[in-house]
């Protein structure tokens, strides 16, 4: 009964949604956002919306029922925060901020950049009655909308949780009586919507007056030019570049769980690229990055940079002619693969390890997870000759492949005073380029080393002080006074290696078999019909010493917000997932390490860490994407050792 009543509540919402403006206006007392704007709007950009205070945080539920932060569902877009209730029917109530964001939602499919930087959310302050399965069915009712992905419908687990959320915001509510004094469905409140900018802080509030699709549109547009114009300042007066807008996955998956997702999938034509002066961040390391160790036995050159950059992207260096370095440690994707737990090499062959990213890995001392090369000259004959990688048979294979492909001619030789392609100078070239992905000059590293105190938010600041504090992350993530790597050269097991060894799986799995579709499965089913994880015990496979099972190197933390997915397993998809993980002191075995124990970290702080490992984020990125998407990709042709002599037929 409750859910037809929520149901017929809100097929009565809609019908006023998708009036049209005639019949609005016959409506008695109804707001002016049910009908057209009374008055011209002032031209976007023209005028500022200062910030009005702090956005707050709080656990909510999504529909499916999971525990999630507020400011992780915000997603770092500009957000329109509601406060609503199923059961409410006055018009001018919940049905008018529905019906303002429907507007505004159905202007979002039009408008990419809307669609691209906003995010519409409606909080019930009515957990008793609003439950998650309430909150699909309100949220069914505007589908039509377009990608409800972009407008998310939650509640709360209790009154006692929202209890603080309201208080933050300003609402007051008031629960209904009736004349004998019997609580009713409904409640007074003061109807207010929250425009919040990425930063989390209010930048404009709306009452029923002022609620208005094409008001709110324009303040939003507004701000869009105020950043645009204050990072345009930002950018002049430091000289850097604002963050990445090259670096993301190829389709980020975001709303994949409603069954209007639509695929967001990079164009490969708009991989254009430039090349740039790569040989200038080793000689002038970026700020807060100490001088870039390059071996006496090895220098580095322009020559070899460019040879090695060439390789890095060649797939001809793979076995038939289709994988390269650069499948794995994807450019755009922070050099790893934001797309895979783990790496897929060659013909989709599984390799039971994430991509580690390449980013600053000219300053680690140990080379793969489970830290088993100790300089990069001897890391790329690794993934070379690993079957389930490039999978070439042997350096002799290898090296004669290239000897046969005519542009290389050459190359080496003027790179290696003569020198032609060997074991040891493939080695050298590919170790040259790869030393040159360094990237530092962060906001953080311009507030912590250059002094900059408006580089850094005020949250990322306090999660500094955590990370340095009372979270310890520090221990193993290195500070120091001019300069951080962020690493400590050190393996350490946090339990991530033992739980899946011991197989410590949930006794069922919610698997996505299709866009908003997903079921759950016995774990039972899983280990019958699918192959079980390969075995990996970290560091002893490497050892042999029993101490050093599920022992992992410790990764950069620099641009690890490009970085996902997290741990060597990839089994840790977001930076949240990653602060609550090591919140709860990892995974408790007989040899954890020591410095893994409990947080009891709060909401807030946990949200405060994010914020500074989010502020890693070196400005060059951009530059060194820039610069691999300028770099062949190695097609076949005429002159390679697979092309087909005498014809024009070309074997793959």
């Amino acid at each position: 009964m409750r859910h037809l009543l929520v149901r017929s509540l809100w097929l009565a919402a809609c019908l006023i949604s998708t009036a049209s403006a005639d019949s609005v206006s016959r409506l008695s007392d109804t707001a002016p956002g049910y009908g057209e704007l009374g008055y011209t709007l002032p031209e976007i950009g023209s005028y500022r919306l200062p910030p009005l205070g702090a956005a707050s945080n709080g656990e909510v539920l999504d529909t499916r029922g999971q525990r999630q932060n507020l400011f992780d569902l915000f997603a770092d877009r500009y957000v329109l925060l509601a406060f609503i209730y199923s059961t409410c029917s006055d018009v001018n109530g919940c049905p008018l901020t529905s019906h303002v964001f429907y507007k505004i939602k159905s202007a979002m499919k039009r408008d990419a950049s809307l669609a691209d930087r906003l995010k519409l959310i409606s909080l019930s302050f009515d957990p008793d009655v609003d439950t998650p399965a309430v909150m699909e069915l309100y949220g069914n009712n505007f589908r039509y909308a377009g990608n409800v992905g972009e407008w998310q419908f939650i509640t709360t687990a209790s009154q006692q949780q929202l209890t603080p959320i309201l208080k933050s915001y300003n609402q007051e509510i008031q629960r209904e009586f009736d004349s004998n004094g019997k609580a009713s469905v409904g409640y007074s409140h003061v109807l207010r919507v929250f425009l919040i900018d990425p930063e989390k802080k209010i930048r404009n509030i709306y009452s029923v007056d002022f609620l208005h699709h094409d008001l709110i549109i324009n303040d939003v547009k507004t701000l869009f030019v105020q950043e645009e114009n204050e990072g345009s300042l930002l950018k002049a007066a430091t000289n850097v570049t604002i963050p990445s807008q090259l670096s993301k996955p190829g389709d980020d998956k975001q709303g994949y769980e409603e069954e209007s997702y639509v695929t967001r999938s990079l164009d490969l034509e708009l991989r254009q690229g430039e090349a740039a002066d790569l040989i200038s961040f080793v000689r002038n390391p970026p700020l807060g990055l100490p001088p870039v160790p390059v071996p006496e036995s090895n220098p580095i050159s322009r020559e070899k940079v460019e040879l090695g950059r060439k390789l890095f992207y060649d797939r001809r260096l793979s076995l038939n002619d289709t994988f390269s370095c650069a499948m794995c440690h994807v450019p755009e994707q922070g050099f790893t693969s934001n797309e895979l737990a783990m790496a897929v090499g060659i013909e989709g062959r599984s390799v039971r390890r994430n991509s580690p990213t390449v980013y600053n890995t000219a300053y680690a001392e140990l080379l793969f997870h489970d830290g088993r090369e100790e300089n990069l000259e001897q890391q790329v004959w690794g993934p070379l000759l690993a079957a389930n990688e490039m999978a070439n048979p042997s350096v002799g294979y290898v090296l004669n492949k290239i000897r046969q492909i005519d542009d290389y001619q050459g190359l080496f030789e003027a790179a290696f005073e003569g020198k032609g392609v060997s074991m040891e100078t493939l080695g050298m070239a590919l170790a040259s380029y790869q030393r040159t992905l360094v990237s530092g000059d962060s906001a953080f590293d311009r507030w912590y080393y250059g002094g900059e105190q408006v580089a850094l938010s005020d949250s990322a600041k306090r999660g500094f002080e955590l990370f340095t504090g009372k979270a310890g992350c520090v221990a193993c993530h290195t500070v120091g006074e001019k300069t951080a790597l962020f690493f400590d050269n050190r393996l350490h097991n946090t339990g991530t290696g033992y739980r899946e060894s011991m197989g410590l799986f949930p006794e069922k799995e919610t698997v996505t078999i299709a866009p908003g579709v997903t079921v759950d499965i016995d774990r039972s089913i899983i280990e019958r019909v699918g192959e079980r994880p390969p075995t990996d015990v970290g560091r002893y496979e490497v050892t042999q010493n029993p101490h050093d099972r599920w022992k992992y190197k410790t990764p950069s933390l620099r641009n690890v917000a490009l970085t996902a997915p997290f741990m060597h397993n990839g089994s840790l998809s977001t930076l949240r997932d990653v602060v609550d993980f090591y919140d709860k002191g990892g995974v408790p075995n007989e040899l954890l390490d020591p410095l893994i124990q409990p947080l009891h970290l709060s909401e807030g702080e946990k949200a405060d860490l994010v914020a500074f490992l989010k502020s890693l984020t070196g400005s060059n990125v951009d530059t060194l994407v820039s610069d691999a998407f300028a770099a062949p990709v190695g097609d076949i042709g005429k002159g390679d050792p697979s092309w087909v002599h005498g014809t024009d037929v070309e074997v793959r």
